[in-house]
């Protein structure tokens, strides 16, 4: 019998930019250490996405001690100072979430404004940010979309891409989907839908909702293009979720109820399973 295990970590300093892979990683109440604790937002402080600009997946933001290095393909890369606090701006998500970012280097904000072609501006979370998800277990997050983790399984990818083959389409690879944490060794697709408690290394993590999926997954991520309809063709013809107002999932966003390390190849505990043809998130979700 198979073990599931952790497959693969990614953290997101930017939102909306590449991921970082990496080995092993401090987990905190708001995610992976360092994961999308910036933004891009326009000048009205709205946040930028892949699904309006979807060239921010070819650029990189990586932390390095108290620096942030971006890098984009043939660009000279740009080392500029984290600035954690100081003069700081409005900034809002969906237009449902409204807060403060700490304003960063303006050299930061002509390098993305450049390479982007809109004006943008680089801000960071303030050092009271404290900004509650929702679903069966709320947490907390940074500038994610509203919760800490997005978790997906090995199983789940290779359930959908038999069925994008099936359609005569080309199978893709996991990043199209920017989970946090890959899981592996489940022998039943989406077994990740089910577990309400589980814990990988020294990490307590509790199920918040199904991963409403937006046109992210239809842009390469490699070349910072739309190479639609698929996932999302296939995915509606199956993971349709009329109680999220009929979005298609995949994966499972998650909170941090004990903070901790987690490293790939760590063994899943799962605590508690949600029973059979239910889900708890919907009933908590916000307007």
């Amino acid at each position: 019998m198979s073990v599931a295990k952790v497959a693969a970590l990614n953290y997101y300093p930017v939102k909306g930019l590449a991921g970082i892979p990496v080995d092993s990683a401090e987990v905190g109440p708001t995610g992976l250490l360092n994961d999308r604790l910036f933004m891009l937002v326009e000048p009205d402080g709205t946040f930028l996405s892949q699904r309006k600009l979807p060239a921010m997946a070819t650029l990189q933001a990586a932390v390095n001690g108290g620096t942030l290095r971006l890098s984009g393909p043939n660009d000279p890369e740009l080392e500029v100072d984290i600035r954690y606090d100081g003069k700081r701006r409005d900034v809002s998500l969906f237009g449902k979430w409204f807060g403060q970012g700490v304003v960063q280097d303006p050299a930061a904000d002509a390098w993305f404004t450049e390479r982007l072609g809109v004006p943008a501006a680089l801000v960071r979370v303030t050092p009271e940010h404290e900004r509650p998800g929702w679903g069966a277990h709320r947490g907390f997050t940074g500038y994610g979309d509203a919760h800490a983790l997005m978790i997906t399984s090995q199983s789940s990818l290779d359930g959908l891409n038999a069925r994008i083959l099936e359609h005569g389409g080309n199978p893709i690879p996991m990043n199209r989907f920017r989970p946090n944490i890959v899981i592996a060794g489940w022998p039943d697709a989406h077994t990740e839908d089910s577990v309400l408690r589980m814990t990988a290394g020294t990490v307590e993590i509790g199920y918040s909702a199904r991963g409403i999926r937006c046109a992210v997954p239809t842009v390469d991520q490699s070349t910072g293009t739309k190479s639609g309809p698929e996932p999302t063709r296939t995915l509606a013809t199956y993971r349709r979720e009329p109680t999220y107002g009929g979005g298609v999932s995949f994966g499972i966003k998650a909170a941090v109820l004990t903070p901790g390390t987690i490293t790939v190849g760590d063994p899943l505990t799962v605590h508690e399973w949600i029973p059979p043809n239910t889900d708890p998130a919907p009933a908590t979700r916000t307007p």
